[in-house]
């Protein structure tokens, strides 16, 4: 009888993290959508992304959820993206992308060669530059010039003449949220644990491309709302709080503006863990802010080499290339932590929910529910 007991209880966990699987792909599926478009500044995609992580956090059962408004300056481009070079158009996205402070131009005319990788039309203010490979950004201003970044190999010709029409349209004051939800602890209810993804990618690029942003970073919030449904139904001695911030692509905007204006005292967090570009993993991850915390970081190094969770984990030191930096900056402690190998998608259209292998995704997971359990059993990491 114990060894069907057994068997039943683990038949019954790998099926329980199957269904946590299913809901994953299915959330990558939603967040990557044309309906949320990007998750950017056209066609309300950002917007419809904060609403649906509302409705997602309260339907988990998290406590305290809140959308944090603020706004800010960004460039976006809501309407036409046409380009010939010698009569042939050229497809957006795939053979073309826009840099994204540009601004907008509508004409023709014949461009002169500066080298081999840049042409120009001085009269129109724009610039062509061939690169190896298209990857875009997002802008908070407007330069007084158009720049088109052509993939290498879209053109078997030189370029002569151009005909051109693209929109931008600059907004002072985009509006956008952070939000944020709570399991609160059992015991000690003002230590917190903070898990964090961004949910914002790049948005669309004209009326018809955009940029689905897989593994970044709907991998991410993918993730962050597991961890949420599981402490959901298992909440903790401490406080497990969860924040899917908006405009990271942006300059980490809304991280910074969250530590400015924070929804809970900064000083309560014992530690943080920012998810982003956790989709793959064949290769291991990296944690940024290793050498910050090296008790935090060898404890999470013990687990893994205990259970075997990921290949790899490597160490990292100090950057600002996700939404732990400000939180840092203000003295809590926290990691950033991606995986590694697999696709090479990143910043283009091919950033696809159907081509993210997930190869770490459950181990992950588990570790990071280990990682968290051991957190609370400890001192404050240093």
């Amino acid at each position: 009888m114990k060894k069907v007991l057994i068997l039943f209880f683990l038949l019954y966990s790998g099926y329980s993290f199957a269904q946590d699987l299913a809901y994953t792909r299915k959330t990558l599926a939603t967040l990557t959508s044309p309906d949320f478009w990007g998750r950017g500044y056209t066609k309300n995609g950002m917007a419809k992304t904060a609403d649906f992580l509302e409705k997602e956090f309260k339907a988990l059962g998290l406590t305290a959820v809140n959308k944090q408004q603020f706004t800010f300056p960004v460039n976006s481009f809501p309407n036409e993206m046409k380009l010939k070079i010698n009569g042939r158009t050229l497809t957006p996205g795939k053979d073309f992308i826009v840099h994204p402070a540009s601004t907008g131009l509508k004409g023709k005319g014949e461009l002169i060669e500066r080298d081999s990788l840049h042409f120009l039309a001085q009269e129109q203010k724009l610039i062509l530059t061939f690169q190896p490979k298209l990857t875009w950004s997002v802008a908070t201003k407007v330069e007084d010039f158009t720049e088109v970044y052509i993939q290498k190999g879209a053109l078997k010709e030189v370029p002569k003449n151009f005909e051109i029409a693209i929109e931008n349209e600059f907004i002072p004051q985009f509006k956008a949220a952070n939000v944020c939800g709570l399991v609160k602890g059992t015991e000690h209810p003002d230590s917190i644990l903070v898990v964090t993804a961004h949910y914002d990618h790049l948005g669309g690029m004209g009326k018809d491309v955009y940029f689905p942003g897989a593994n970044d970073n709907a991998s991410g919030v993918s993730l962050l709302l597991n961890l949420a449904k599981h402490y959901a139904k298992n909440p903790q001695s401490y406080t497990i709080a969860f924040i899917c911030f908006a405009a990271e692509e942006a300059g980490l905007i809304g991280s910074k503006y969250f530590t400015e204006q924070p929804l809970f005292e900064l000083s309560h967090i014992r530690f943080l863990l920012n998810l982003d570009l956790v989709g793959t993993g064949d290769t291991g991850a990296t944690v940024v802010n290793a050498t910050q915390y090296p008790s935090a970081f060898r404890l999470l190094n013990e687990i893994n080499d205990e259970n075997k969770f990921l290949s790899k984990i490597n160490p990292r030191g100090k950057a600002a290339n996700s939404d732990h930096y400000f939180f840092t900056e203000k003295g809590v402690p926290a990691f950033f932590l991606y995986t590694q190998g697999g696709i090479s998608a990143y910043h283009d259209v091919d950033d696809k929910a159907v081509t993210l292998p997930l190869t770490a995704y459950e181990n992950l997971y588990k570790l990071i529910l280990k990682f968290n359990a051991a957190l609370m059993k400890s001192a404050k990491m240093n």
